[in-house]
């Protein structure tokens, strides 16, 4: 496997690994493994990992361009054009290549891209990127990749049938599923809540990771394990499916369509 290299902030450091870690998972399988089906409808191990080659590779041009001009403009009129086939589309061209050209695709284009995060975190940590949603920072760029590469991992480590290593991550993933609520609320059309919500997450280390109101005034609450509400906000598990503590009709509503990722709402892309 190559060479991850050294990058000293704990958010990228993390994605480096999480793609180390699905790395393992794929780099030995025999070529007829790759066309496994995963959780994701209609998608082997062969999509999942072009889909991550293609948003990698979308997410250098991001880094390359401002909100108004650059290669990633491109990227945006192909999602305006066809916003709920894209994904599919574009996994199926990289998923029509060989496993070995496709993993070194991938490869490639994660290392590439992990310089550019590096560099924008050290020289641009102010400046804003486009994105499929809100423009972000190169930091929230960072976590965004960290949180696909271990969603669509455990949509492979489902379709082997194996428990991945615990994710370095998981806060960073947990914190943006948080900071994504109302755009969770916006791609439903439903008006957000004006209260915070009380989350309190235990690790797997056993310390517990809070977030919103600790005066008790917060009426809507999420308490559980971390993994799980990671799980959950990358739509991978089904609420009723985790151990989750849910108080609150408002935020029973949320966890119903809680979405740490751009793109159509759970609605539209589990009725195709």
């Amino acid at each position: 496997m190559p060479e991850s290299g050294s990058i000293d902030a704990p958010t990228l450091a993390a994605l480096v690994r999480e793609g180390d870690i699905l790395d393992d998972l794929v780099e030995h399988l025999p070529a007829e493994q790759w066309t496994t089906p995963t959780p994701a409808k209609g998608w082997t191990i062969a999509h999942q990992i072009a889909h991550l080659a293609w948003t990698d590779d979308a997410a250098t041009a991001a880094l390359s361009s401002t909100v108004d001009d650059g290669p990633f403009l491109g990227y945006l009129e192909a999602a305006a054009a066809d916003p709920a086939g894209l994904p599919d589309r574009t996994a199926a061209e990289g998923a029509a290549a060989t496993p070995a050209d496709l993993l070194a695709r991938w490869r490639r284009g994660r290392a590439v891209l992990a310089d550019h995060l590096s560099a924008a975190v050290r020289d641009a940590p102010t400046q804003r990127f486009p994105w499929f949603g809100p423009p972000m920072g190169a930091r929230s760029m960072a976590t965004a990749r960290l949180m696909e590469t271990w969603a669509h991992g455990q949509d492979v480590a489902d379709a082997l049938g194996v428990i991945r290593p615990v994710s370095d991550g998981l806060r960073d993933i947990a914190h943006l599923g948080i900071a994504t609520r109302d755009f969770a609320y916006a791609i439903n059309n439903i008006t957000p809540p004006e209260t915070a919500f009380r989350i309190e997450l235990t690790a797997p280390d056993g310390e517990v990771w809070t977030w919103g109101p600790d005066d008790g005034s917060a009426g809507e609450s999420v308490r559980g394990p971390a993994l799980d509400f990671c799980l959950l906000v990358t739509q991978r598990r089904e609420p009723e499916d985790l151990a989750l503590e849910i108080d609150g009709d408002e935020a029973q509503q949320w966890v119903s369509i809680a979405q740490a990722f751009a793109g159509p709402p759970k609605k539209i892309m589990r009725a195709r």
